[in-house]
C-alpha cells in the first residue's frame, strides 16, 4: 500500500490572528465555532478518516523503516534495503563517527548524519 501524497496541515483555530497561539493543534471547543461544526472553507479538524494505512504507518518518506541507534553494535544484522538508521540525540561525537563509519561499510542509510552543524565536514578536504 502507498502513502497519500499529502495530508492537510492541522492548525489551531485562529492561529493566524495571534502569534502566541502558535501552529500547534488544539481541538476547537467553542459553542459557536465554525471550525468545530465543520463549515466549508474553515480549516480541517483532526479525525480518524485522515489516518494513514497500517502498512505505511511509521515509515520514513524514503520508504525505509527507521531504527534508533545508540552504538555501533546496533548496526549488526540490519537490512540496508529495508531499514535506515537515526542516531540517538544523546550519542557523542566520537561514537557518532564510529557509527557513521560502520554504516558506510554496511551500506546503511543514516537519516541524521549531521556533520556540518557540529563543525565536522564528512567530505574530502583539499590539501594545502
Amino acid at each position: 500500500m502507498t502513502r497519500k501524497k499529502r495530508a492537510p496541515k492541522f492548525r489551531r483555530q485562529e492561529w493566524f490572528r495571534f502569534a502566541k497561539l502558535g501552529e500547534k493543534w488544539r481541538k476547537p471547543r467553542g459553542k459557536d465555532s465554525k471550525m468545530r461544526l465543520g463549515i466549508r472553507g474553515k480549516s480541517a479538524v483532526v479525525s480518524v478518516g485522515y489516518r494513514s494505512p497500517r502498512s505505511v504507518r511509521g515509515i520514513h518518506p524514503s520508504g525505509l523503516i527507521e531504527l534508533l541507534v545508540h552504538s555501533p553494535r546496533n548496526l549488526e544484522g540490519l537490512d540496508a534495503g529495508k531499514q535506515a538508521i537515526r542516531i540517538a540525540s544523546g550519542v557523542g561525537g566520537r561514537k557518532r563517527e564510529h557509527i557513521l563509519a560502520r554504516a558506510k561499510e554496511l551500506g546503511i542509510k543514516v537519516l541524521n548524519p549531521g556533520g556540518e552543524k557540529r563543525g565536522v565536514k564528512h567530505t574530502a578536504q583539499a590539501s594545502v
